[in-house]
């Protein structure tokens, strides 16, 4: 097993209550339960020795491993190559659209498809980031994992029917967990089914049962699927995007982490490992425009609803000079108890310590999520997701606090901790806000102190005007008291705060493209010219990128707009799939996989497909 496999080396597979990643060579090595922001089960992903894992591969060296999807499903597919024959594990959790639960089920379908192999299979749970203590029962039927802090785990073995009882897996005690050994010849099929807060002892399944879930959670994600009408040119990349944001949503709710995972590096042995298994407003706000886009109403609805409670919540506690009444992160149920812990009896990814949990920036000021905020509901409001009588009070109430407060410096969206600024892109997004409030009031009629907010408006046009255009760069910078670009500026003439044929716009692009941009790829910002509190440095941000796309394509440079998608495109993993951000040599870094970056890249393939038909 590699000790820490790059971070493109997985696949995502999940319930839509929690997920786990699969890597290349049949290892589970990141998965928490019951959630998302549980605590994990599985974290060999952090930390080779002490985080637990569960592999399936050839029981010797010398093969090659591809992976890939069942088409137009979740479903992940691990192939095993050698000169002996050719195998497959298949990997999926069935699907949960109930209420919450502690019961989750990873389905490992084992087979051979060609000649004859010999599998392996090794399963070392540690409970609570590896901090747990659990008992180890083995049966003939199969494993039951007592956690001390944590859910009981059952593994239940399928049994070959037919099959020579040599042949047949024997569990024997291994290491805190388990290990066996199956041989198996073209044809056969067997598996094991590992279950969290199991109703029962483990128990020997049936193919048959096996099969009704597979072809269950096949089904699904089909429909799904087919239910999109998007029908552009990039519909295998978009429709992989599409899946996993419906992978990244907790469903009892509609609210959609950032990532699944916690710690993984944007610098390789840095401190910039953060936990994302979280619900930013801004993050989930954007993924409205992806879903209403895509024709998934139900999902942008139930994120509304979602984020609706969040801001009747906040107008109760609005209060304090400064104190921002809609927090800019919260856990999928809603609470906001995010305090940032480390971890450090974990390793960390290749080293990159310290290992985070909690993330401290949950109470920021950041004031561009209530433009994201607004401008989703409004988008909602547009598209037949009216709101409330309650809900428009709690908006005009949420509106009203950001009229004594946009004039405030804040953290901004990056969420450095280099200290408060006037940031440029939180000025744009408070005069989003302010627009957004006054479309829905003009829109159905419904009462606002409309003078109030439209002066709250002009005036922030006028102070970006004034004071973020910097005359010698000919462009707009960062914030009022620097030079330093930022791409979130990006997102100006995506919002229509400018026109994307201006000139002042289109200078700032180009000086973007001087500054920001390597071989298509775009950066934040530079951390040398303006320091964030942190050390090191970081790749490219792969959201920045597919906004430059868009930027591009409605700035009138179709051509350079459709080959950086493309080359985009070519820095996925062999899967489609995309972390925060891209490193010097091409590999993935942070978290993994992140919705803004497949968000992003459905908004920028739709945006492009009626420019390039003309």
């Amino acid at each position: 097993m590699n000790r820490y496999p790059p971070i493109e080396d997985h696949g995502l597979i999940g319930d839509l209550q929690t997920s786990a990643l699969v890597a290349r060579d049949g290892t589970i090595d990141w998965f928490c339960s019951p959630r998302f922001d549980s605590p994990s089960i599985f974290a060999s992903l952090l930390d080779a020795e002490g985080g637990g894992h569960f592999r399936i591969a050839p029981d010797h060296d010398g093969w090659q491993s591809k992976q890939l999807y069942l088409p137009g499903t979740a479903i992940l597919i691990t192939r095993f190559l050698t000169s002996e024959g050719v195998g497959e594990v298949i990997d999926f959790m069935p699907v949960l659209q109930g209420s919450a639960t502690r019961h989750h089920r990873i389905v490992r379908v084992v087979r051979v498809v060609r000649g004859h192999m010999r599998f392996v299979i090794d399963c070392q749970p540690r409970f609570d980031y590896g901090r747990g203590s659990h008992k180890t029962e083995i049966s003939d039927s199969g494993v039951l994992f007592h956690g001390a802090n944590g859910p009981d785990v059952a593994v239940h073995v399928v049994r070959r029917p037919g099959g020579a009882a040599a042949d047949q897996a024997r569990l024997s005690p291994s290491g805190e967990g388990f290990r066996a050994v199956v041989s198996a010849s073209a044809g056969d099929v067997g598996g094991i089914v590992l279950e969290t807060a199991p109703e029962g002892p483990p128990r020997e399944l049936t193919r048959d049962e096996i099969l009704a879930v597979f072809e269950d959670t096949r089904d699904f994600w089909r429909r799904w699927v087919a239910s999109s009408r998007y029908r552009g040119r990039w519909r295998e990349q978009v429709e992989r995007s599409a899946m996993t944001l419906k992978l990244l949503t907790y469903q009892p709710t509609g609210a959609v982490v950032a990532a699944p995972t916690a710690g993984l590096p944007e610098q390789v042995g840095g401190e910039r490992n953060w936990d994302y298994r979280y619900t930013w407003v801004r993050d989930g706000s954007f993924s409205i425009y992806a879903l209403l886009g895509l024709g998934y109403a139900a999902e942008a609805e139930a994120f509304l609803r979602w984020l609706g409670d969040r801001v009747d919540e906040a107008v109760d506690s609005a209060g304090g000079d400064h104190v921002s009444p809609l927090k800019i992160m919260y856990r999928v149920d809603g609470s906001s108890d995010l305090t940032e812990e480390i971890l450090g009896h974990l390793a960390g990814w290749r080293e990159s310590r310290p290992v985070r949990i909690g993330n401290g920036a949950f109470d920021q000021l950041q004031l561009d999520i209530y433009g994201e905020a607004l401008d989703s509901v409004e988008l909602g409001d547009a598209h037949g997701l009216p709101l409330t009588h309650r809900g428009w009070e709690s908006i005009t109430r949420l509106v009203d606090w950001l009229y004594d407060h946009w004039d405030s410096p804040d953290d901004g969206i990056w969420e450095t901790r280099g200290g408060r600024q006037h940031f440029t892109y939180g000025r744009v997004m408070s005069w989003v806000a302010f627009d957004r409030a006054i479309r829905m009031a003009t829109r159905r009629a419904r009462p606002a102190d409309l003078s109030r907010w439209t002066g709250a408006r002009d005036a922030i046009y006028r102070q970006v005007m004034n004071r973020a255009w910097d005359p010698n760069r000919q462009a707009f910078v960062q914030h009022y008291d620097t030079s330093v670009l930022d791409a979130a500026n990006l997102y100006l003439p995506l919002v229509g705060f400018v026109s994307p044929r201006d000139p002042m716009w289109r200078s700032t692009l180009r000086a973007m493209d001087d500054e920001l941009v390597s071989d298509s790829l775009v950066y934040r910002y530079d951390p040398s010219a303006s320091p964030d509190g942190l050390r090191g440095s970081e790749g490219t941000f792969s959201m920045c990128t597919f906004w430059y796309v868009d930027a591009l394509a409605k700035s009138g440079r179709l051509d350079d707009a459709r080959l950086t998608f493309e080359k985009m495109l070519t820095y996925s993993n062999h899967l489609g799939l995309y972390g925060e951000e891209i490193g010097s040599a091409g590999e993935q870094l942070g978290n993994f996989p992140q919705a803004f970056s497949h968000l992003a890249l459905i908004t920028a393939a739709a945006a492009l497909d009626p420019l390039i038909e003309g």
